[in-house]
């Protein structure tokens, strides 16, 4: 079977639908789609009859691009409220052989869960840190072990169900099953995941365009996250207020000549706006830089702060994504703030944008999941897996065109 996964990120401008197919451990990209956010803020549902539209929207655009139904898909939800705590829990191994098997894992991990979830949360992601067998040898990877006994130690990570009831709801009412939910913050890791930071501790920023998401990896495992309510939009508002001008400029100054470094900006380089009162003005590069500098340097100042409160441990790696580190001369504004930070760029053909991290890390967090658990996983059906890869089509050619021309010419001589 086919390994092919959908995820959902849901934004405040925009919701992003990414479809990849897992070959041999690497990621391909066979869909990646965007829409406007309508009924959205902060990546929660505030007008559920607007976001459905929306949400039927960016699936159209994915199954055109695709040329099939989607039908499941894996989501993030806001981190908002996020709790991680530690838990354990084991299970007995009954079968005949005294093998360790994906069932056995499972039951294991749900263990660690029974009835320490509150009512008000909702699970996210159960993370393994380590499994023991018969209680003393210690591995990452039971599967297929001789064990009587097998424990799992992992961090549990929770959110409130207000952050997931209404997306789950929305997309039902579409006829789109949800297969797993998890939070952005894992998505980002797993998109920028190395052998190297896999065993260090590191923060991974993201920038959206309404919050700021800083997240703390310790070995791979989300120990703490928080949210900070600023990102892009601030950037507009604040060339909005300066200029008089409407977002829409806004986001054309920022996109088109500002830079995120005033120091190598330009005073002769300009664009000509419309105010609000219609009238045309002239903005130059160095002043639209310095206001979009003045903004990121607070943005990753807070979060540098915010690290420092979610941690007390040495900081190994600092990623900072998200679709504002598309601005012009991003990596300089990060490194006057932190110095040994790096900016986290989607590489994944069909998907290079920075404002898919989320997205395509969560196919690659899901298909982890999958590993641990050894079990096999499609949103397509083999009969539509097979209409995708273009089994028992039959091409009509037409005898008249160019193409069937020369078909008869090779295969009638």
């Amino acid at each position: 079977m086919r390994k092919i996964i959908a995820s959902l990120d849901i934004g405040n401008h925009t919701i992003k639908l990414v479809v990849g197919e897992i070959v041999r451990g690497k990621l391909n990209i066979l869909a990646c789609v965007d829409t406007p956010a309508r009924g959205i803020k902060k990546g929660f549902v505030i007008n559920p009859e607007s976001a459905i539209l929306a949400l039927e929207e960016v699936f159209k655009k994915g199954e055109e691009q695709i040329g099939l139904p989607i039908k499941k898909v894996i989501v993030s939800v806001p981190s908002n409220g996020i709790e991680c705590f530690l838990s354990e829990g084991y299970t007995s191994i009954n079968n005949e052989s005294g093998i360790v098997t994906s069932n056995d894992i499972v039951r294991s991990m749900q263990a660690a869960v029974y009835n320490k979830i509150m009512d008000n949360r909702e699970l996210v992601s159960i993370l393994p840190t380590k499994f023991l067998i018969n209680d003393n040898e210690v591995t990452t990877n039971p599967l297929s072990m001789h064990a009587d006994k097998l424990n799992v130690k992992a961090v549990v990570v929770t959110v409130p169900k207000k952050n997931v009831t209404p997306i789950i709801k929305s997309l039902e009412k579409i006829g789109v099953e949800v297969v797993d939910i998890t939070i952005g913050a894992l998505g980002d890791y797993y998109e920028f995941k190395t052998n190297k930071n896999i065993n260090e501790v590191g923060a991974v920023i993201n920038i959206g365009a309404s919050k700021t998401t800083v997240s703390i990896f310790n070995k791979g495992i989300i120990t703490n996250s928080e949210v900070i309510d600023m990102g892009g939009d601030n950037i507009d508002y604040d060339l909005g207020y300066v200029y008089k001008i409407n977002r829409k400029e806004s986001l054309l100054i920022k996109e088109t000549i500002a830079l995120a470094d005033k120091n190598i900006a330009q005073a002769n380089e300009a664009v000509i706006v419309e105010d609000k009162n219609g009238d045309k003005i002239k903005i130059n590069q160095y002043s639209a830089s310095e206001i979009v500098m003045s903004r990121l340097e607070e943005i990753l100042n807070l979060a540098k702060k915010q690290i420092n409160l979610l941690t007390k441990k040495q900081i190994s790696y600092i990623i900072v994504t998200g679709g504002v580190t598309e601005t012009a001369e991003f990596k300089n504004i990060v490194d006057y703030v932190f110095k040994n930070a790096s900016i986290g760029e989607v590489r994944e053909i069909g998907a290079r944008h920075n404002k898919y991290a989320t997205s395509v890390g969560l196919i690659k967090y899901y298909d982890s999941r999958l590993r641990l658990r050894n079990r096999d996983f499609s949103i397509f059906s083999v009969e539509e897996q097979e209409e995708l890869s273009g089994i028992h089509k039959k091409v009509n050619i037409s005898e008249n065109s160019i193409l069937g021309k020369l078909f008869g010419y090779f295969f009638d001589n």
